[in-house]
């Protein structure tokens, strides 16, 4: 849970383009933790990730933050993951089978999530967003973003299924470890988790992500006003007490959004280097936390 999940702290870091459309996407990564991990661990480590960025990088509002452990981890851990990757794949996965599962698999629940949001701001009754509209622009930018998602996804799944496949049959049967060493898989987790947010995150994309491109298309504005009193505004206050890395960079070099979509790329910036190094380390800490007291509890039920 700690390793896989710092690795999809790190992986999150990185926007990539999507072509001729002036917007980006990001990994995901729920079903990359529901394939190795079982849908519960999964879920656990994802709302470990999304913690993690909410207090101590701002990235994701606090009063958000359940709708975003909802949106990026049930549907693809509780419904994607058991009725679409599980049906395809079956008890036996091959390599053609885990692509096709996991491909398809990324795509709905990114699909589902992608509309639970438009559900959500429709429902806030705070936002002025036309719901055809917007619906309009999310579902087709989000099937493009979880076409990538799930073409990694696959590349990460069957590198474990090849390394160690037993770790698949485990998830599939909802077993701990068996007795085999996952020491190799775990090596390449850390060695991709290192690269990736100390160096490869660099070159993520300045476009703005899905959702913010369809509400700058909605709307005129990639952010919405946000109320100066109240909870939010509260919540809002704690966070930038918490928030010490915030942007994924250093307090005195935070820049604007316009500022960031000018300067030179790849933006290679030691305060983003160590946002990748910190928040997987705090990644892995939580999750860990959460698996030893979820053992502790089992142990003393026993």
């Amino acid at each position: 849970m700690g390793v896989i999940g710092a690795f999809i702290f790190s992986a999150q870091m990185i926007n990539f383009t999507i072509p001729a459309t002036g917007s980006s996407g990001h990994l995901g990564g729920g079903m990359i933790l529901a394939i190795l991990l079982g849908p519960y661990a999964a879920f656990l480590t994802m709302a470990s990730v999304l913690t993690v960025q909410a207090l101590f990088f701002a990235d994701g509002g606090l009063l958000a933050l359940g709708c975003n452990i909802f949106n990026l981890g049930f549907f693809p851990c509780f419904v994607a993951y058991p009725f679409i990757y599980k049906k395809i794949t079956g008890d036996k996965p091959s390599q053609k089978l885990i692509l096709t599962g996991a491909t398809i698999a990324a795509v709905a629940g990114l699909q589902m999530g992608a509309f639970s949001v438009v559900l959500e701001t429709l429902f806030s009754g705070i936002s002025e967003l036309p719901f055809t509209t917007f619906v309009l622009l999310v579902q087709p930018i989000h099937l493009a973003i979880g076409i990538v998602e799930g073409l990694v996804t696959s590349a990460v799944v069957i590198f474990v299924w090849k390394s160690r496949p037993e770790i698949l049959q485990s998830s599939i049967q909802s077993q701990v470890n068996k007795g085999y060493s996952i020491k190799k898989v775990l090596i390449g987790f850390v060695a991709a988790t290192l690269i990736t947010g100390c160096a490869l995150s660099w070159f993520a994309s300045a476009h703005p992500d899905g959702l913010e491109w369809a509400m700058f298309k909605t709307s005129g504005v990639e952010e919405l006003e946000s109320p100066e009193k109240g909870l939010y505004s509260s919540l809002a206050m704690i966070q930038e007490k918490t928030a010490f890395l915030p942007d994924y960079g250093f307090k005195s070099g935070k820049t604007d959004h316009l500022e960031e979509t000018t300067q030179a790329w790849p933006a290679v910036d030691s305060g983003r280097s160590m946002s990748g190094l910190v928040g997987g380390v705090l990644t892995l800490c939580l999750a860990v936390f959460i698996g030893f007291v979820i053992k502790r509890r089992k142990v003393a039920k026993a």
